[in-house]
């Protein structure tokens, strides 16, 4: 994963996973769509030092560096109406927080939680499955320790 270097590592994060993968064709216009709303993200009428992204065909990554201007209540709900738009538009769901995602070989695989407990009393995940936390909430965290191993994460608590 690359992130801007010049955003501090306070920068403040978002993530939003999709219940399923977006479409391999569909990524570019996806990540243009993204790529055009945090350059005009703005905060009472203040451009905010923004960056935005579509990791793994499902994760919306969204962040800003409040160093600079803070996200405002106004500027959070501008960007949930943009997530709703681009959930209509690609059929995904965005807001689902009972999908947890994980590494399975190469491959990210995102299931809901009966699913995901289901996964890991029949062994098809374990302890060391590596996990996406989806609540990192700065550049640090993100980079550092949004996959962690099952037995790290809150992820834990609901198996």
């Amino acid at each position: 994963m690359t992130l801007p270097e010049v955003l501090p590592d306070s920068t403040r994060v978002w993530i939003y996973q999709t219940n399923q993968p977006i479409a391999e064709e569909k990524v570019p216009e996806v990540r243009d769509k993204i790529q055009s709303f945090v350059r005009n993200w703005v905060s009472h009428n203040r451009a905010l030092r923004s960056h935005g992204d579509l990791l793994h065909n499902r994760f919306v990554v969204l962040m800003v560096d409040e160093s600079q201007a803070g996200a405002s209540g106004c500027s959070i709900d501008s960007s949930v109406h943009f997530l709703k738009r681009l959930q209509a538009e690609y059929g995904v769901d965005l807001f689902d927080r009972m999908v947890f995602s994980f590494k399975k070989g190469d491959e990210v695989i995102s299931l809901d939680r009966d699913a995901f407990a289901r996964w890991y009393a029949e062994g098809k995940i374990d302890d060391e499955t590596l996990v996406f936390d989806t609540l990192v909430n700065n550049k640090k965290d993100l980079e550092e320790n949004w996959m962690k191993p099952l037995k790290n994460s809150w992820h834990r608590r609901m198996v």
